[in-house]
């Protein structure tokens, strides 16, 4: 399989997990730990706006667009964001986001965001773009 083959099926893998992240943040209420006012409404708007937005990068990503590899960066610049976040949160002693499948879910976003700007780079480096 290619580096663009993995960088596609990392970039699918990737949001799928950071997409249920962000469900599992609604039942923390994230907007909160956050400070974001607006409450639930508002952080909807942006998690359809961002799940929107990461679409569109997949779609520009397997039709092998080089905006496409960019949005692969973005991603994984997502993931580490908000792996590096709640580490914060949780290292500072806040009770969310401490269940087993919460903790599995940061975890699976850090290796998963590590291991696809790895790929995402090879396959630049492969000219697949």
């Amino acid at each position: 399989m290619d580096s663009h083959a993995w960088t596609v099926r990392l970039y699918i893998l990737n949001l799928a997990v950071l997409i249920t992240h962000e469900i599992d943040s609604a039942y923390w209420e994230e907007w909160k730990l956050f400070g974001i006012p607006g409450g639930i409404q508002l952080f909807n708007l942006f998690n359809l706006a961002l799940v929107l937005v990461f679409l569109d990068g997949f779609r520009r990503l397997v039709q092998r667009e080089r905006r496409g590899y960019q949005f692969s960066f973005l991603l994984v610049g997502a993931g580490l964001f908000a792996v590096v976040a709640h580490s914060y949160f949780l290292a500072i002693g806040r009770p969310e986001f401490r269940l087993p499948v919460s903790l599995a879910l940061l975890v699976a976003t850090f290796v998963l965001s590590v291991v696809q700007g790895i790929v995402t780079v090879q396959a630049l480096r492969d000219g697949d773009s």
